[in-house]
């Protein structure tokens, strides 16, 4: 069980809301759009009332530790069908880098792949008592950006199926690069808490 099916959902009720173009950097088209994911035209850029007034507030926050900084949204509403279409790609993905064919898995192989899958993806569940965090629009995916609209390097591409995508991976590295990876996982954190 993933640690946000623990969460019991309560309906808070909260409008989704368009995220304010003119304040953030959005992925046009949308990452996962650009994969052929079909977001029946839904905008990827929604969130409930209560998560954008804490994105404000991040941004706020961003503006005053880094001022010429940015905050670039990947996605953040995403349909069933979408984080169904995400989790299928992944595990394609990962059989074709293997050359494997889905199709003549054991059943124990596709259980260890979705299990990687499912590090980084949420389960496509359309049970509302376990729903997948983007599709009730209290999600996000984004990054930052510096002055001059380069993406801060955290040291992992956005949705790395490997041990780089935990939030504290580089924090004991004696590595002078992987210490800046970690300073600007510091940077998101401070402004995101």
């Amino acid at each position: 069980m993933k640690p946000y099916q623990t969460i019991p959902i309560i309906d808070c009720h909260e409008p989704l809301i368009a995220i304010p173009e003119e304040q953030f950097i959005l992925e046009k088209p949308a990452a996962y759009e650009k994969l052929g994911a079909n977001y029946q035209g839904k905008s990827p850029y929604y969130l409930r009332e209560g998560v954008l007034n804490r994105l404000l507030l991040a941004k706020a926050k961003l503006e005053k530790i880094k001022p010429h900084w940015r905050i670039k949204i990947f996605d953040a509403y995403r349909p069933i069908t979408v984080q169904q279409f995400m989790v299928d790609y992944t595990f394609n993905s990962i059989c074709n880098n293997r050359q494997l064919d889905p199709n003549m898995l054991t059943p124990r192989q596709k259980a260890s792949i979705y299990d990687e899958v499912y590090q980084i993806w949420a389960i496509p569940s359309d049970n509302p008592l376990t729903p997948p965090p983007h599709s009730t629009g209290s999600a996000i995916d984004l990054t930052l950006l510096d002055d001059q609209g380069h993406i801060i390097d955290m040291g992992g591409e956005i949705d790395e199926l490997s041990p780089r995508s935990q939030p504290d991976y580089y924090i004991n590295s004696t590595i002078p690069e992987e210490k800046v990876f970690h300073q600007n996982r510091k940077i998101l954190l401070e402004i995101m808490s």
